[in-house]
């Protein structure tokens, strides 16, 4: 296993067990992907909303890593049309084609029935591999495949040791959904506890690394952000250890239904 390692999805299509996430990069954006993904990332997860597309699709191209070797991720918002909204990204990322695109969030109202079928219409047309969800509770996804009988590949949630809802994980696995973890670093807000520090020392990593070992132990991709390459070049050196099982359940234990959002247990992740 390493960075290159794909988990399949519903569809039959392959992702990495691991990505860069772009959120709140701005002007260090190509850069940070044009060596992430030399270190070894072969993952980018971009948003409109966070302004980094433009960056992300010439990081994508400065590289020297084939587009077709690069799995990018990139969203809709919840107000937009998401046809035309995935066409829009495309021209900003300049690609012919994003491998995942994920509803950024439900509506205020309703579930997201329109969103979905533009995704649909997106896919269908080749401008989209895949289609899934992002901050989606058990009910909302449920609503989504009872009226389109369309399950999504991905849910990307907040999670962490520190804050995750196993109902979810239980029902996204029930049903052939991957779960995409953002902010499973905690944003660095947790990364000094100790009990986690005692963990990461007993492997001889770094808590940063144990976070993200923990992910991949359970199946969930994590998709981290950092800009500094020493940081960058820490979070993908977790393919050469493996958390014992027992270490894998006391992290389990840590959840508290903390955000780094400073959401808490009201944060999407967390309904039912």
């Amino acid at each position: 296993m390493n960075s290159k390692s794909t988990v399949t999805l519903n569809s039959g299509n392959k992702m990495p067990i691991i990505g860069i996430g772009t959120w709140d990069l701005t002007r260090q954006t190509a850069r940070t992907v044009a060596e992430a993904l030399q270190l070894g990332f072969r993952m980018v997860d971009t948003s409109g909303d966070y302004g980094t597309q433009p960056g992300a699709g010439s990081g994508i191209r400065v590289s020297g890593i084939p587009r077709d070797q690069v799995y990018l991720v990139t969203k809709v918002e919840e107000d937009e049309d998401a046809y035309s909204s995935t066409r829009r990204s495309l021209e900003e990322l300049k690609m012919t084609y994003a491998d995942l695109m994920l509803i950024h969030r439900p509506p205020k109202k309703g579930y997201g029935k329109d969103l979905w079928k533009g995704l649909i219409r997106a896919r269908e047309e080749g401008f989209v591999k895949d289609i899934g969800v992002s901050n989606y509770s058990i009910e909302q996804i449920e609503s989504l495949i009872e009226s389109t009988g369309e399950i999504p590949a991905v849910n990307q949630i907040e999670w962490s040791p520190f804050g995750h809802s196993t109902e979810i994980l239980e029902y996204c696995r029930d049903n052939g959904i991957v779960v995409q973890a953002y902010s499973p670093l905690t944003h660095g807000q947790r990364l000094k506890d100790p009990n986690l520090k005692a963990i990461a020392d007993h492997y001889g990593k770094t808590p940063s690394q144990i976070l993200l070992r923990w992910n991949i132990e359970l199946g969930v991709v994590p998709i981290v952000k950092a800009s500094n390459p020493e940081h960058l070049a820490e979070n993908v050196d977790i393919f050469d250890f493996e958390l014992d099982n027992e270490d894998v359940e006391l992290l389990m234990k840590f959840n508290e239904g903390y955000s780094a959002l400073g959401g808490g247990s009201s944060h999407p992740a967390y309904s039912m």
